[in-house]
C-alpha cells in the first residue's frame, strides 16, 4: 500500500510539471462485449453523432464524445483514473479487466474472437491494461493471454485425413490449419496495444489492435477481428472531418502478417496425406490497406465507402513508394497483368465498396458491402460479368420501442446475409476462391486465421437476431445458417448433396451491474453432412441416404470489470 501511494504521488507530481493537452485517442477494442454494440444502437436513437459511419473500428473516444467510453450510461463512479482526471488535460487510466471463456464440444466453431483460435474443448483469454496520454502523445498497453485445451476432433476425410483435392484448394493455398498443434495451446499477444501521436482529428501511430472495416455486424469481407491483430503503422481519423461537402473518415495501414507455424492438418493419417503438402515460403508478408468513408451533407446518416487491400511476400517487394503504398495501382488488369493474366508483382488484392444508412427517425439502419476477389480485365469485363469473383454482405437493423414504464426499452431485430461462394462464371473462367491464393500461399490470413469474414473461404451465412435491449443490457436469440466452403464441393464432387450446412440457435445475454459487465451465450449447432461426408444407400430415391450429421454445443462467458 505504501509503495502504491508513493508511486501515485511521484506520478502525479511529474504530470503536474509537464501538463497535458487532452486529445482522447483512447479506443474501444473491436469485439468488446456489450460496449461495441451499444454505441451503434445509440446512434439509431439519436444519442451519438450521426456522421459516424461505424465502418472503421476501433472507435475512438474523441468521436464518441465520452469522458469515460467504458461507462456510456454513467452508472458508477469510476476509479480507473490513477493520475489526472477524465475530461481534463492529464490522464492515466487503468483499462477494464476482461476474462473470456468458450467451449466447443464436438468441433471448432465461432469467429470474431481475435486472438482465440478455432478449437475443440475449453479456451480462455485474459487481458488488462493501462492508457496514458501526454499532450498529443498516448500509449495504450493491453496484452492478451490465451490458453486453449485444443482437443483432437474429426477433420476433413475422417480417419484417413485430407485428400489431394483438399490440399489443392485449401492446404496448399491458405495458412488455415485444421488444428493448432497436438496438445494444449498457449500464447501471449500484444493485444489491443498502440503508441500514437494525435492532432485532432488525425492520429499517426504503431498498433497491434484488431481492426474492422465495413458496415457488417456478423461478417466483414476484407477486415474483421476473426484473426489476431497484426503489427501495423496506422494513419487514421479519430473523428469525422467535417467539410462543406460533408464528413470524411479514413485509415491507411501498413503492417506485417505472420505464419501460424503449423502444417495444414495434423488430423487423420498424417503418414498418408502429409505427402500432399507443399511447404510454404519462409517469409513474412507485407500488408497495405486503405479504407475511406464519405457522408454527404445533403443526406444525413448515409455513409459511402471504399476499401482496398494488398499483401505480398516481403522478399518480393521493391523499395519504391508504390510498393509500400500501392493504393493507386489501377483497378483493371489491362496494361498491368502479363500475357498469362498474372500479376507480375505477385500480390493478393481485394477491393470493396460499401454503404450504411442510419436513420434515427426510423430507429433503423440498412447496410451493404460488395467486394471482388479478382480484378476485371477492363470495363467491358466488369460490366458484362459484374458478379465474377464477387462477395457481399447485406443487412438491416430495426429498433422497435416498447410501451412500458421503463424508458429506453426496445426490441432489436437484425438480419444479415453474407455470400462468398462462386457464381456461375466459374463454369467459363478461372474463379479464385475467397482468401486462398496460388501465389501468396499463406492466403489472406494472419497467424493461421482469416482476416476477412470469419465464415471462411467459399462460404455463405444467413442470420436473424431478435433481442430485448435497454442500455447495455440485452437478452436475445439468433438463428443462423452457415454453408461451409461451397467452392470445395463444386470443384471436386459431382453429387451436390454433400454440402456441409451448420444450422444453429444461440441464446445470449449481456448484463451490467455497477462496474461489471457479463456476456453469456449458449448455442446448439446441428451439422448436416459434417465435413462434406455423404453415404448413398438407395440409388432409386434421391433423398434416401445415410445422414452423416453431427451435433455441437458452443458456449461462451465473458466477464469484464471496469475500474
Amino acid at each position: 500500500m505504501q509503495h502504491t501511494t508513493l508511486f501515485k504521488i511521484l506520478l502525479t507530481g511529474f504530470l503536474s510539471c509537464t501538463g497535458f493537452l487532452l486529445v482522447r485517442s483512447q479506443t474501444i477494442p473491436v469485439g468488446t462485449p456489450a460496449l461495441d454494440d451499444v454505441y451503434r444502437r445509440y446512434q439509431l436513437l439519436g444519442l451519438v453523432d450521426s456522421s459516424l459511419s461505424f465502418s472503421i473500428r476501433p472507435l475512438h473516444a474523441e468521436a464518441l464524445s465520452q469522458s469515460n467510453i467504458f461507462d456510456p450510461e454513467g452508472t458508477f463512479q469510476s476509479r480507473s483514473v490513477i493520475a489526472g482526471q477524465a475530461g481534463s488535460n492529464r490522464l492515466i487510466q487503468i483499462l477494464p479487466l476482461r476474462w473470456d471463456q468458450q467451449i466447443n464440444t464436438s468441433y471448432p466453431y465461432g469467429w470474431n474472437d481475435g486472438s482465440m483460435i478455432p478449437a475443440r474443448g475449453y479456451q480462455t483469454r485474459f487481458s488488462v491494461g493501462i492508457y496514458a496520454q501526454y499532450k498529443w502523445f498516448s500509449i495504450q498497453l493491453q496484452p492478451e493471454v490465451v490458453y486453449a485445451q485444443n482437443k483432437r476432433y474429426e477433420g476433413f476425410g475422417g480417419a484417413t485425413g485430407p485428400t489431394k483435392q483438399w490440399y489443392d484448394l485449401i492446404g496448399n493455398r491458405i495458412d488455415m490449419p485444421e488444428i493448432f498443434g497436438l496438445g494444449s495451446y498457449s500464447r501471449v499477444f500484444p493485444g489491443q496495444s498502440s503508441v500514437r501521436i494525435t492532432f485532432k482529428p488525425i492520429s499517426l501511430g504503431f498498433s497491434t489492435e484488431n481492426l474492422w472495416w465495413g458496415p457488417g455486424q456478423r461478417n466483414s469481407i476484407l477486415m474483421s477481428n476473426t484473426a489476431p491483430g497484426f503489427a501495423h503503422v496506422t494513419l487514421n481519423t479519430v473523428s469525422p472531418i467535417r467539410t462543406p461537402l460533408g464528413s470524411f473518415e479514413g485509415q491507411v495501414v501498413g503492417g506485417r502478417l505472420e505464419d501460424s507455424g503449423f502444417p495444414p492438418s495434423l488430423l487423420g493419417d498424417t503418414s498418408m496425406h502429409s505427402a500432399y503438402y507443399l511447404p510454404r515460403r519462409d517469409d513474412w508478408r507485407y500488408f497495405a490497406g486503405l479504407v475511406l468513408s464519405y457522408q454527404p451533407r445533403w443526406v444525413p446518416g448515409l455513409s459511402l465507402g471504399l476499401i482496398r487491400t494488398f499483401s505480398m511476400y516481403h522478399q518480393d517487394m521493391g523499395s519504391g513508394i508504390s510498393d509500400y503504398f500501392p493504393f493507386f495501382t489501377p483497378g483493371l488488369k489491362e496494361g498491368v497483368a502479363g500475357a498469362d493474366d498474372e500479376d507480375p508483382k505477385q500480390t493478393d488484392q481485394g477491393v470493396s465498396v460499401f454503404f450504411r444508412w442510419a436513420i434515427p427517425a426510423a430507429k433503423a439502419e440498412v447496410y451493404a458491402e460488395y467486394a471482388r476477389n479478382d480484378h476485371p480485365w477492363d470495363f467491358r469485363d466488369l460490366y458484362t460479368q459484374l458478379d465474377h469473383s464477387r462477395g457481399y454482405v447485406v443487412g438491416i437493423t430495426k429498433l422497435i420501442p416498447l410501451s412500458s414504464t421503463q424508458a429506453g426499452e426496445h426490441i432489436a431485430v437484425n438480419a444479415e446475409v453474407t455470400q462468398l461462394s462462386a457464381t456461375n462464371t466459374r463454369r467459363i473462367r478461372a474463379y479464385p476462391t475467397w482468401y486462398v491464393h496460388h501465389q501468396i500461399r499463406h492466403g489472406y490470413t494472419n497467424l493461421g486465421q482469416v482476416m476477412g469474414a470469419g465464415i471462411g473461404p467459399g462460404s455463405n451465412a444467413q442470420s436473424v437476431d431478435v433481442s430485448w435491449v435497454r442500455g447495455l443490457k440485452n437478452i436475445g436469440l439468433r438463428a443462423e445458417r452457415l454453408s461451409h466452403n461451397e467452392d470445395l464441393v463444386d470443384k471436386f464432387y459431382d453429387d451436390k448433396r454433400r454440402y456441409w450446412i451448420d444450422a444453429s440457435l444461440l441464446a445470449y445475454a449481456n448484463w451490467d451491474y455497477k462496474q461489471f459487465i457479463a456476456s453469456i451465450g449458449l448455442q446448439f449447432i446441428h451439422a448436416y453432412n459434417y465435413q462434406y461426408q455423404f453415404k448413398q444407400e438407395n440409388t432409386d430415391d434421391y433423398w434416401d441416404f445415410d445422414p452423416q450429421d453431427k451435433n455441437n454445443f458452443h458456449a461462451y462467458l465473458s466477464l469484464m470489470y471496469r475500474f
